[in-house]
Protein backbone atom coordinates (compact mmCIF):
# COMPACT_ATOMS: atom_id res chain seq x y z
CA UNK A 1 0.00 0.00 0.00
CA UNK A 2 1.32 3.44 -0.88
CA UNK A 3 1.75 5.88 1.97
CA UNK A 4 0.75 9.55 1.72
CA UNK A 5 4.46 10.43 1.70
CA UNK A 6 5.08 8.13 -1.25
CA UNK A 7 2.16 9.62 -3.17
CA UNK A 8 3.42 13.14 -2.50
CA UNK A 9 6.89 12.17 -3.66
CA UNK A 10 5.46 10.70 -6.83
CA UNK A 11 3.51 13.89 -7.54
CA UNK A 12 6.72 15.90 -7.13
CA UNK A 13 8.46 13.80 -9.76
CA UNK A 14 10.40 11.58 -7.39
CA UNK A 15 10.30 7.79 -7.08
CA UNK A 16 10.48 5.19 -4.35
CA UNK A 17 12.50 2.55 -6.20
CA UNK A 18 14.66 3.24 -9.23
CA UNK A 19 15.00 -0.06 -11.07
CA UNK A 20 18.19 -0.17 -13.11
CA UNK A 21 17.87 -2.13 -16.37
CA UNK A 22 21.04 -2.55 -18.38
CA UNK A 23 21.28 -3.15 -22.11
CA UNK A 24 21.77 -6.90 -21.70
CA UNK A 25 18.89 -7.32 -19.22
CA UNK A 26 15.87 -6.95 -21.50
CA UNK A 27 13.62 -9.39 -19.67
CA UNK A 28 10.30 -8.16 -18.30
CA UNK A 29 10.39 -11.08 -15.87
CA UNK A 30 13.87 -10.20 -14.61
CA UNK A 31 14.59 -10.21 -10.90
CA UNK A 32 15.00 -6.43 -10.62
CA UNK A 33 11.48 -5.83 -11.96
CA UNK A 34 9.81 -8.20 -9.52
CA UNK A 35 7.45 -6.25 -7.26
CA UNK A 36 7.53 -3.18 -9.50
CA UNK A 37 4.82 -0.69 -8.52
CA UNK A 38 3.85 1.55 -11.41
CA UNK A 39 2.47 4.17 -9.02
CA UNK A 40 5.71 4.76 -7.09
CA UNK A 41 8.62 3.19 -8.98
CA UNK A 42 10.49 3.93 -12.20
CA UNK A 43 12.73 1.99 -14.55
CA UNK A 44 16.04 3.61 -15.50
CA UNK A 45 17.81 2.82 -18.78
CA UNK A 46 20.57 4.70 -20.58
CA UNK A 47 22.40 4.58 -23.89
CA UNK A 48 25.91 5.98 -23.44
CA UNK A 49 28.89 6.44 -25.74
CA UNK A 50 31.24 4.91 -23.18
CA UNK A 51 29.81 1.45 -23.83
CA UNK A 52 30.88 1.74 -27.48
CA UNK A 53 34.25 3.40 -26.89
CA UNK A 54 35.83 1.66 -23.88
CA UNK A 55 36.40 -0.96 -26.56
CA UNK A 56 36.07 0.23 -30.15
CA UNK A 57 32.70 -1.37 -30.75
CA UNK A 58 31.61 -2.06 -34.29
CA UNK A 59 28.46 -0.48 -35.67
CA UNK A 60 26.42 -3.74 -35.78
CA UNK A 61 27.11 -4.44 -32.09
CA UNK A 62 26.11 -0.95 -30.97
CA UNK A 63 23.05 -0.90 -33.23
CA UNK A 64 21.77 -4.19 -31.84
CA UNK A 65 22.00 -3.00 -28.25
CA UNK A 66 20.33 0.35 -28.96
CA UNK A 67 17.54 -1.13 -31.08
CA UNK A 68 16.75 -3.86 -28.54
CA UNK A 69 16.85 -1.40 -25.62
CA UNK A 70 14.45 1.01 -27.32
CA UNK A 71 11.99 -1.73 -28.14
CA UNK A 72 12.09 -2.91 -24.53
CA UNK A 73 11.58 0.64 -23.29
CA UNK A 74 8.52 0.95 -25.49
CA UNK A 75 7.20 -2.39 -24.26
CA UNK A 76 7.42 -1.29 -20.62
CA UNK A 77 5.86 2.09 -21.35
CA UNK A 78 3.06 0.25 -23.12
CA UNK A 79 2.28 -1.35 -19.75
CA UNK A 80 1.92 2.09 -18.22
CA UNK A 81 5.27 1.93 -16.45
CA UNK A 82 7.44 4.97 -15.98
CA UNK A 83 10.74 4.57 -17.83
CA UNK A 84 13.45 7.18 -17.37
CA UNK A 85 15.44 6.75 -20.57
CA UNK A 86 18.52 8.54 -21.92
CA UNK A 87 19.10 8.25 -25.65
CA UNK A 88 22.63 8.45 -26.92
CA UNK A 89 21.96 11.62 -28.89
CA UNK A 90 20.39 13.59 -26.02
CA UNK A 91 22.20 16.89 -25.44
CA UNK A 92 22.31 16.33 -21.67
CA UNK A 93 23.73 12.82 -21.98
CA UNK A 94 26.96 12.62 -19.98
CA UNK A 95 28.30 9.73 -22.04
CA UNK A 96 28.78 7.23 -19.19
CA UNK A 97 26.49 4.88 -17.28
CA UNK A 98 27.76 6.23 -13.95
CA UNK A 99 27.21 9.81 -15.08
CA UNK A 100 23.69 9.15 -16.34
CA UNK A 101 22.70 7.20 -13.24
CA UNK A 102 24.03 9.93 -10.96
CA UNK A 103 22.11 12.55 -12.94
CA UNK A 104 18.88 10.56 -12.62
CA UNK A 105 19.37 9.91 -8.89
CA UNK A 106 19.94 13.59 -8.12
CA UNK A 107 16.76 14.48 -9.99
CA UNK A 108 14.49 11.65 -8.83
CA UNK A 109 15.84 11.18 -5.29
CA UNK A 110 14.93 7.48 -4.98
CA UNK A 111 15.04 5.72 -1.63
CA UNK A 112 16.55 2.64 -3.20
CA UNK A 113 18.13 1.44 -6.42
CA UNK A 114 17.41 -2.13 -7.51
CA UNK A 115 19.44 -4.00 -10.12
CA UNK A 116 19.83 -7.53 -11.41
CA UNK A 117 23.50 -8.44 -11.10
CA UNK A 118 25.35 -6.93 -14.08
CA UNK A 119 27.26 -9.21 -16.41
CA UNK A 120 30.31 -6.96 -16.49
CA UNK A 121 32.57 -6.36 -13.49
CA UNK A 122 33.43 -2.85 -14.67
CA UNK A 123 29.79 -1.82 -14.96
CA UNK A 124 28.88 -3.33 -11.62
CA UNK A 125 31.67 -1.46 -9.83
CA UNK A 126 30.77 1.85 -11.51
CA UNK A 127 27.08 1.67 -10.59
CA UNK A 128 27.75 0.57 -7.01
CA UNK A 129 30.09 3.54 -6.65
CA UNK A 130 27.30 5.92 -7.67
CA UNK A 131 25.00 4.48 -5.02
CA UNK A 132 27.69 4.77 -2.36
CA UNK A 133 28.64 8.31 -3.32
CA UNK A 134 25.05 9.57 -3.32
CA UNK A 135 24.02 7.61 -0.24
CA UNK A 136 21.24 5.60 -1.88
CA UNK A 137 20.42 2.05 -0.79
CA UNK A 138 21.72 -0.44 -3.39
CA UNK A 139 19.90 -3.75 -3.79
CA UNK A 140 21.46 -6.28 -6.14
CA UNK A 141 19.41 -9.34 -7.03
CA UNK A 142 20.66 -12.65 -8.41
CA UNK A 143 20.19 -13.15 -12.13
CA UNK A 144 17.51 -15.83 -12.51
CA UNK A 145 18.17 -16.06 -16.23
CA UNK A 146 20.90 -18.64 -15.60
CA UNK A 147 20.42 -22.26 -14.61
CA UNK A 148 23.39 -22.27 -12.23
CA UNK A 149 23.67 -19.61 -9.55
CA UNK A 150 27.06 -18.16 -8.70
CA UNK A 151 26.84 -19.78 -5.27
CA UNK A 152 26.22 -23.18 -6.87
CA UNK A 153 29.22 -22.75 -9.13
CA UNK A 154 31.47 -21.79 -6.22
CA UNK A 155 30.34 -24.96 -4.46
CA UNK A 156 31.11 -26.97 -7.58
CA UNK A 157 34.58 -25.40 -7.84
CA UNK A 158 35.51 -25.68 -4.16
CA UNK A 159 38.29 -28.16 -3.50
CA UNK A 160 38.87 -29.05 -7.14
CA UNK A 161 42.44 -28.87 -8.41
CA UNK A 162 41.15 -28.34 -11.93
CA UNK A 163 37.81 -27.23 -13.31
CA UNK A 164 36.53 -29.11 -16.32
CA UNK A 165 33.38 -28.22 -18.19
CA UNK A 166 32.44 -31.83 -18.92
CA UNK A 167 31.97 -32.70 -15.25
CA UNK A 168 30.04 -29.50 -14.60
CA UNK A 169 27.86 -30.21 -17.64
CA UNK A 170 26.93 -33.66 -16.34
CA UNK A 171 25.92 -32.17 -13.00
CA UNK A 172 23.70 -29.66 -14.78
CA UNK A 173 22.10 -32.34 -16.93
CA UNK A 174 21.23 -34.34 -13.81
CA UNK A 175 20.01 -31.38 -11.81
CA UNK A 176 17.73 -30.05 -14.55
CA UNK A 177 16.86 -33.50 -15.92
CA UNK A 178 17.86 -32.66 -19.48
CA UNK A 179 18.30 -35.48 -22.02
CA UNK A 180 17.99 -38.18 -19.38
CA UNK A 181 16.20 -41.50 -19.75
CA UNK A 182 13.64 -42.92 -17.33
CA UNK A 183 16.42 -44.19 -15.06
CA UNK A 184 18.12 -40.81 -14.82
CA UNK A 185 20.96 -41.88 -17.12
CA UNK A 186 22.10 -39.95 -20.21
CA UNK A 187 19.87 -40.47 -23.19
CA UNK A 188 21.47 -42.95 -25.58
CA UNK A 189 23.98 -44.12 -22.99
CA UNK A 190 26.51 -41.31 -23.55
CA UNK A 191 26.92 -37.87 -22.03
CA UNK A 192 28.74 -36.40 -24.98
CA UNK A 193 28.44 -36.99 -28.74
CA UNK A 194 31.19 -34.60 -29.79
CA UNK A 195 33.03 -37.18 -31.98
CA UNK A 196 29.93 -37.31 -34.21
CA UNK A 197 29.85 -33.52 -34.56
CA UNK A 198 33.07 -32.84 -36.43
CA UNK A 199 31.96 -33.24 -40.02
CA UNK A 200 33.20 -31.16 -42.94
CA UNK A 201 31.51 -30.49 -46.27
CA UNK A 202 32.24 -32.28 -49.53
CA UNK A 203 33.94 -30.36 -52.32
CA UNK A 204 30.52 -29.41 -53.64
CA UNK A 205 29.84 -27.51 -50.43
CA UNK A 206 26.94 -27.48 -47.97
CA UNK A 207 23.64 -28.81 -49.22
CA UNK A 208 20.14 -27.96 -48.09
CA UNK A 209 21.05 -24.61 -46.54
CA UNK A 210 18.16 -22.40 -45.55
CA UNK A 211 19.10 -18.90 -44.44
CA UNK A 212 17.98 -17.89 -40.93
CA UNK A 213 14.77 -15.91 -40.64
CA UNK A 214 15.45 -12.24 -41.26
CA UNK A 215 14.03 -9.34 -39.27
CA UNK A 216 14.11 -6.22 -41.45
CA UNK A 217 14.48 -3.08 -39.33
CA UNK A 218 11.26 -1.35 -38.30
CA UNK A 219 11.02 2.39 -37.58
CA UNK A 220 12.52 2.07 -34.09
CA UNK A 221 15.45 0.02 -35.33
CA UNK A 222 16.02 2.28 -38.34
CA UNK A 223 16.31 5.27 -36.02
CA UNK A 224 18.80 3.42 -33.85
CA UNK A 225 20.83 2.54 -36.94
CA UNK A 226 20.79 6.16 -38.08
CA UNK A 227 22.06 7.30 -34.66
CA UNK A 228 24.90 4.78 -34.80
CA UNK A 229 25.88 5.80 -38.33
CA UNK A 230 25.92 9.45 -37.26
CA UNK A 231 27.57 9.23 -33.83
CA UNK A 232 29.94 6.33 -34.51
CA UNK A 233 30.67 7.02 -38.17
CA UNK A 234 34.38 6.24 -37.76
CA UNK A 235 33.77 2.90 -36.05
CA UNK A 236 34.26 -0.23 -38.17
CA UNK A 237 31.47 -2.42 -39.44
CA UNK A 238 28.53 -2.09 -41.79
CA UNK A 239 24.79 -1.88 -41.19
CA UNK A 240 23.30 -2.49 -44.64
CA UNK A 241 22.58 -6.14 -43.77
CA UNK A 242 21.39 -5.57 -40.20
CA UNK A 243 18.49 -7.97 -39.55
CA UNK A 244 18.93 -9.28 -36.01
CA UNK A 245 15.94 -10.06 -33.77
CA UNK A 246 15.53 -7.12 -31.38
CA UNK A 247 12.34 -8.06 -29.50
CA UNK A 248 11.21 -11.09 -27.56
CA UNK A 249 8.61 -11.91 -30.21
CA UNK A 250 11.27 -11.89 -32.91
CA UNK A 251 13.65 -13.93 -30.74
CA UNK A 252 10.98 -16.61 -30.30
CA UNK A 253 10.46 -16.70 -34.07
CA UNK A 254 14.22 -17.09 -34.56
CA UNK A 255 14.26 -20.02 -32.13
CA UNK A 256 11.40 -21.75 -33.91
CA UNK A 257 13.09 -21.17 -37.27
CA UNK A 258 16.35 -22.76 -36.09
CA UNK A 259 14.72 -25.81 -34.52
CA UNK A 260 12.58 -26.43 -37.58
CA UNK A 261 15.11 -25.88 -40.34
CA UNK A 262 18.71 -26.15 -39.08
CA UNK A 263 18.98 -28.02 -35.77
CA UNK A 264 18.97 -31.46 -37.41
CA UNK A 265 22.15 -30.72 -39.37
CA UNK A 266 23.74 -28.39 -36.83
CA UNK A 267 25.50 -31.16 -34.94
CA UNK A 268 27.37 -32.83 -37.77
CA UNK A 269 28.54 -29.56 -39.32
CA UNK A 270 28.91 -27.27 -36.31
CA UNK A 271 32.72 -27.15 -36.74
CA UNK A 272 32.71 -26.74 -40.53
CA UNK A 273 33.54 -23.55 -42.42
CA UNK A 274 32.56 -22.56 -45.94
CA UNK A 275 33.69 -19.25 -47.44
CA UNK A 276 30.87 -16.81 -48.03
CA UNK A 277 28.39 -18.78 -45.91
CA UNK A 278 28.33 -17.16 -42.47
CA UNK A 279 25.31 -18.90 -40.97
CA UNK A 280 25.46 -22.49 -42.26
CA UNK A 281 23.38 -24.58 -39.78
CA UNK A 282 24.07 -22.43 -36.71
CA UNK A 283 21.30 -21.04 -34.53
CA UNK A 284 22.08 -17.29 -34.50
CA UNK A 285 20.45 -17.21 -31.05
CA UNK A 286 23.34 -16.28 -28.76
CA UNK A 287 22.76 -12.54 -29.06
CA UNK A 288 19.07 -12.89 -28.18
CA UNK A 289 19.94 -15.03 -25.16
CA UNK A 290 22.68 -12.68 -23.99
CA UNK A 291 20.31 -9.70 -24.24
CA UNK A 292 17.83 -11.82 -22.21
CA UNK A 293 15.22 -11.78 -24.95
CA UNK A 294 15.29 -15.57 -24.75
CA UNK A 295 15.54 -17.72 -21.64
CA UNK A 296 18.02 -20.60 -21.98
CA UNK A 297 15.43 -22.95 -20.45
CA UNK A 298 13.04 -22.43 -23.35
CA UNK A 299 15.85 -22.87 -25.87
CA UNK A 300 16.98 -26.13 -24.25
CA UNK A 301 13.39 -27.34 -23.99
CA UNK A 302 12.71 -26.61 -27.66
CA UNK A 303 15.80 -28.55 -28.74
CA UNK A 304 15.02 -31.51 -26.49
CA UNK A 305 11.43 -31.57 -27.73
CA UNK A 306 12.75 -31.80 -31.29
CA UNK A 307 14.72 -34.91 -30.32
CA UNK A 308 11.81 -36.48 -28.43
CA UNK A 309 9.57 -35.79 -31.41
CA UNK A 310 11.94 -37.40 -33.89
CA UNK A 311 12.73 -34.10 -35.61
CA UNK A 312 16.45 -33.99 -34.78
CA UNK A 313 19.14 -36.52 -33.94
CA UNK A 314 20.42 -37.06 -30.41
CA UNK A 315 23.98 -36.15 -31.41
CA UNK A 316 22.86 -32.85 -32.90
CA UNK A 317 20.59 -31.91 -30.01
CA UNK A 318 23.13 -32.92 -27.37
CA UNK A 319 25.83 -30.88 -29.09
CA UNK A 320 23.59 -27.83 -29.18
CA UNK A 321 22.40 -28.18 -25.58
CA UNK A 322 26.00 -28.65 -24.40
CA UNK A 323 26.84 -25.18 -25.70
CA UNK A 324 24.07 -23.66 -23.57
CA UNK A 325 23.71 -25.81 -20.46
CA UNK A 326 27.43 -26.61 -20.45
CA UNK A 327 29.67 -23.92 -21.88
CA UNK A 328 27.46 -20.89 -21.40
CA UNK A 329 26.81 -21.57 -17.72
CA UNK A 330 30.38 -22.72 -17.15
CA UNK A 331 32.08 -19.62 -18.54
CA UNK A 332 29.86 -17.37 -16.44
CA UNK A 333 30.90 -19.29 -13.34
CA UNK A 334 34.58 -19.01 -14.26
CA UNK A 335 34.22 -15.26 -14.89
CA UNK A 336 32.73 -14.41 -11.50
CA UNK A 337 34.91 -16.91 -9.67
CA UNK A 338 38.14 -15.27 -10.85
CA UNK A 339 37.34 -11.61 -11.53
CA UNK A 340 38.64 -8.94 -11.35
CA UNK A 341 42.21 -10.25 -11.66
CA UNK A 342 41.28 -12.75 -14.38
CA UNK A 343 41.33 -10.13 -17.12
CA UNK A 344 45.01 -9.41 -16.47
CA UNK A 345 46.24 -12.99 -16.86
CA UNK A 346 48.91 -13.71 -19.44
CA UNK A 347 50.29 -17.18 -18.71
CA UNK A 348 52.22 -17.42 -21.99
CA UNK A 349 53.65 -13.89 -21.61
CA UNK A 350 52.40 -12.87 -25.05
CA UNK A 351 53.14 -9.22 -25.86
CA UNK A 352 52.63 -8.71 -29.61
CA UNK A 353 50.22 -6.00 -30.78
CA UNK A 354 46.96 -7.06 -32.41
CA UNK A 355 47.47 -6.80 -36.19
CA UNK A 356 45.67 -3.90 -37.80
CA UNK A 357 44.05 -6.20 -40.35
CA UNK A 358 41.74 -7.48 -37.60
CA UNK A 359 39.92 -4.16 -38.09
CA UNK A 360 39.91 -4.22 -41.89
CA UNK A 361 40.01 -7.80 -43.16
CA UNK A 362 42.76 -6.76 -45.60
CA UNK A 363 44.94 -9.85 -45.24
CA UNK A 364 46.18 -12.36 -47.84
CA UNK A 365 45.15 -15.53 -45.95
CA UNK A 366 41.73 -16.55 -47.29
CA UNK A 367 40.41 -18.03 -44.03
CA UNK A 368 41.29 -14.96 -41.98
CA UNK A 369 40.05 -12.56 -44.64
CA UNK A 370 36.67 -14.27 -44.85
CA UNK A 371 36.19 -14.59 -41.06
CA UNK A 372 37.21 -10.99 -40.31
CA UNK A 373 35.24 -9.37 -43.11
CA UNK A 374 32.19 -11.41 -42.16
CA UNK A 375 32.65 -10.35 -38.54
CA UNK A 376 32.88 -6.66 -39.42
CA UNK A 377 29.91 -6.79 -41.79
CA UNK A 378 27.56 -8.88 -39.64
CA UNK A 379 28.92 -8.78 -36.10
CA UNK A 380 28.99 -12.57 -36.23
CA UNK A 381 31.25 -15.57 -36.74
CA UNK A 382 30.57 -19.07 -35.47
CA UNK A 383 32.59 -20.68 -32.70
CA UNK A 384 35.16 -22.46 -34.88
CA UNK A 385 35.88 -19.30 -36.85
CA UNK A 386 36.51 -17.58 -33.53
CA UNK A 387 38.50 -20.36 -31.87
CA UNK A 388 40.39 -21.92 -34.78
CA UNK A 389 40.84 -19.02 -37.21
CA UNK A 390 40.98 -15.55 -35.64
CA UNK A 391 41.76 -16.83 -32.14
CA UNK A 392 44.24 -19.45 -33.30
CA UNK A 393 46.19 -16.94 -35.34
CA UNK A 394 46.48 -14.39 -32.53
CA UNK A 395 47.49 -17.12 -30.05
CA UNK A 396 50.28 -18.50 -32.20
CA UNK A 397 51.41 -15.04 -33.29
CA UNK A 398 51.80 -14.15 -29.61
CA UNK A 399 49.28 -11.30 -29.38
CA UNK A 400 48.82 -9.82 -25.93
CA UNK A 401 45.63 -11.51 -24.66
CA UNK A 402 44.10 -8.26 -23.42
CA UNK A 403 44.22 -6.86 -26.96
CA UNK A 404 42.48 -9.80 -28.60
CA UNK A 405 39.97 -9.81 -25.71
CA UNK A 406 39.14 -6.17 -26.44
CA UNK A 407 38.69 -7.01 -30.12
CA UNK A 408 36.27 -9.87 -29.47
CA UNK A 409 34.29 -7.74 -27.03
CA UNK A 410 34.10 -4.96 -29.63
CA UNK A 411 33.15 -6.83 -32.78
CA UNK A 412 30.56 -9.49 -31.91
CA UNK A 413 26.92 -8.63 -31.34
CA UNK A 414 26.61 -11.39 -28.71
CA UNK A 415 29.64 -10.20 -26.73
CA UNK A 416 29.03 -9.42 -23.06
CA UNK A 417 32.11 -9.65 -20.89
CA UNK A 418 30.96 -12.51 -18.64
CA UNK A 419 30.78 -14.83 -21.65
CA UNK A 420 33.36 -13.30 -23.97
CA UNK A 421 36.30 -12.95 -21.58
CA UNK A 422 36.69 -16.58 -20.41
CA UNK A 423 36.10 -17.88 -23.93
CA UNK A 424 38.76 -15.55 -25.33
CA UNK A 425 41.34 -15.28 -22.57
CA UNK A 426 40.98 -18.86 -21.38
CA UNK A 427 39.69 -21.12 -24.13
CA UNK A 428 41.14 -19.34 -27.16
CA UNK A 429 44.37 -17.78 -25.87
CA UNK A 430 45.23 -20.10 -22.95
CA UNK A 431 46.18 -16.96 -21.04
CA UNK A 432 44.70 -18.29 -17.79
CA UNK A 433 47.16 -21.20 -17.82
CA UNK A 434 44.55 -23.94 -17.97
CA UNK A 435 41.54 -22.79 -15.93
CA UNK A 436 39.16 -22.91 -18.90
CA UNK A 437 40.90 -25.39 -21.18
CA UNK A 438 43.17 -28.34 -20.45
CA UNK A 439 45.55 -27.40 -23.28
CA UNK A 440 46.24 -24.65 -25.81
CA UNK A 441 44.17 -25.20 -28.96
CA UNK A 442 46.87 -24.97 -31.64
CA UNK A 443 46.98 -26.50 -35.11
CA UNK A 444 48.64 -26.12 -38.49
CA UNK A 445 46.86 -24.84 -41.56
CA UNK A 446 45.91 -28.44 -42.31
CA UNK A 447 43.13 -28.21 -39.73
CA UNK A 448 41.57 -25.32 -41.63
CA UNK A 449 42.04 -27.19 -44.90
CA UNK A 450 40.22 -30.22 -43.47
CA UNK A 451 37.31 -28.18 -42.06
CA UNK A 452 36.81 -25.65 -44.87
CA UNK A 453 37.30 -24.75 -48.51
CA UNK A 454 39.49 -21.76 -47.64
CA UNK A 455 42.80 -23.30 -48.68
CA UNK A 456 41.65 -24.21 -52.19
CA UNK A 457 41.86 -20.64 -53.41
CA UNK A 458 44.56 -19.37 -51.08
CA UNK A 459 48.10 -18.56 -52.17
CA UNK A 460 49.57 -20.38 -49.16
CA UNK A 461 50.14 -24.11 -48.76
CA UNK A 462 49.20 -25.54 -45.33
CA UNK A 463 51.64 -28.42 -45.83
CA UNK A 464 54.60 -26.04 -45.87
CA UNK A 465 56.12 -24.28 -42.86
CA UNK A 466 58.92 -22.40 -44.63
CA UNK A 467 59.37 -20.82 -48.02
CA UNK A 468 57.33 -18.25 -49.92
CA UNK A 469 54.20 -20.40 -50.10
CA UNK A 470 54.30 -21.55 -46.48
CA UNK A 471 50.98 -21.12 -44.68
CA UNK A 472 51.48 -18.67 -41.80
CA UNK A 473 49.31 -20.88 -39.59
CA UNK A 474 51.70 -23.77 -40.14
CA UNK A 475 54.81 -21.65 -39.61
CA UNK A 476 53.44 -20.14 -36.43
CA UNK A 477 52.24 -23.52 -35.15
CA UNK A 478 55.75 -24.98 -35.15
CA UNK A 479 57.16 -21.73 -33.82
CA UNK A 480 54.60 -21.80 -30.98
CA UNK A 481 55.66 -25.31 -29.99
CA UNK A 482 59.33 -24.31 -30.13
CA UNK A 483 58.82 -21.20 -28.02
CA UNK A 484 56.80 -23.03 -25.35
CA UNK A 485 58.36 -26.50 -25.65
CA UNK A 486 59.31 -26.87 -21.99
CA UNK A 487 55.93 -25.76 -20.68
CA UNK A 488 53.93 -27.82 -23.16
CA UNK A 489 55.99 -30.98 -22.58
CA UNK A 490 54.57 -31.08 -19.05
CA UNK A 491 51.00 -31.11 -20.37
CA UNK A 492 49.77 -34.70 -20.94
CA UNK A 493 47.40 -33.59 -23.71
CA UNK A 494 50.21 -31.90 -25.64
CA UNK A 495 52.71 -34.76 -25.47
CA UNK A 496 52.28 -36.04 -29.02
CA UNK A 497 52.45 -32.59 -30.55
CA UNK A 498 55.61 -31.70 -28.64
CA UNK A 499 57.22 -35.04 -29.56
CA UNK A 500 56.75 -34.13 -33.22
CA UNK A 501 59.33 -31.40 -32.74
CA UNK A 502 61.94 -34.16 -32.90
CA UNK A 503 61.25 -34.30 -36.65
CA UNK A 504 62.82 -30.84 -37.03
CA UNK A 505 66.57 -30.58 -37.31
CA UNK A 506 68.46 -27.45 -36.29
CA UNK A 507 68.28 -25.96 -39.78
CA UNK A 508 64.52 -26.45 -40.02
CA UNK A 509 63.96 -24.94 -36.57
CA UNK A 510 66.03 -21.91 -37.47
CA UNK A 511 64.13 -21.39 -40.73
CA UNK A 512 60.73 -21.67 -39.02
CA UNK A 513 61.67 -19.25 -36.27
CA UNK A 514 63.16 -16.77 -38.74
CA UNK A 515 60.00 -16.77 -40.86
CA UNK A 516 57.79 -16.46 -37.77
CA UNK A 517 59.81 -13.49 -36.60
CA UNK A 518 59.46 -11.85 -40.01
CA UNK A 519 55.68 -12.34 -39.84
CA UNK A 520 55.64 -10.58 -36.48
CA UNK A 521 57.78 -7.71 -37.73
CA UNK A 522 55.36 -7.34 -40.66
CA UNK A 523 52.46 -6.79 -38.27
CA UNK A 524 51.20 -10.35 -38.61
CA UNK A 525 51.38 -10.40 -42.41
CA UNK A 526 53.58 -13.07 -44.06
CA UNK A 527 56.59 -12.12 -46.16
CA UNK A 528 55.88 -11.38 -49.81
CA UNK A 529 52.42 -9.93 -49.16
CA UNK A 530 53.46 -6.59 -50.60
CA UNK A 531 53.92 -3.13 -49.14
CA UNK A 532 50.19 -2.34 -49.13
CA UNK A 533 49.30 -5.42 -47.03
CA UNK A 534 52.18 -4.73 -44.64
CA UNK A 535 51.02 -1.15 -44.14
CA UNK A 536 47.49 -2.28 -43.40
CA UNK A 537 48.79 -4.97 -41.10
CA UNK A 538 50.75 -2.41 -39.10
CA UNK A 539 48.00 0.19 -38.94
CA UNK A 540 46.77 -0.47 -35.41
CA UNK A 541 48.37 2.61 -33.87
CA UNK A 542 46.32 4.83 -36.20
CA UNK A 543 42.98 3.39 -35.13
CA UNK A 544 40.97 5.46 -32.64
CA UNK A 545 39.81 4.01 -29.36
CA UNK A 546 42.70 1.59 -28.84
Amino acid sequence: MNTDAEKKKRLNGGVRNLVVVLGDQLDAGGAALEGFDATTDAVWMAEVAEESTHVWSTQPRTALFLAAMRHFRDELRGRGWRVEYSEIGDKENSGSLAGELARAVRRLKPERMIVTQPGDWRVRAALEAVAAELGVMWEERADRHFLCSLEEFRTHAAGRKQLRMEFFYREMRRKHRVLLDANGEPEGGQWNYDPENRGSFAKSGPEGLRAPKRFPPDAVTRRAIADVERIFAKHPGRLEAFDWPVTRVQAREALEDFVKYRLERFGEFQDAIWLGEPWLFHSRLSAAMNLKLLDPREVIAAAEAAYRGGKASLASVEGFIRQILGWREYVRGVYWLHMPEYVERNALKAEEALPGFYWTGEVPMACLRDAIRQTLDLGYAHHIQRLMVTGLYSLMLGVKPQEIHAWYLAVYVDAVEWVELPNTLGMSQYADGGVMASKPYVATGNYIKRMSNACAGCRFDPAQSTGERACPFTTLYWDFLLRHERRLAANPRMGLQVKNLARLDAKAREAIQARAETIRKNGGVPPGAGAEARAKGNGQAELPGL
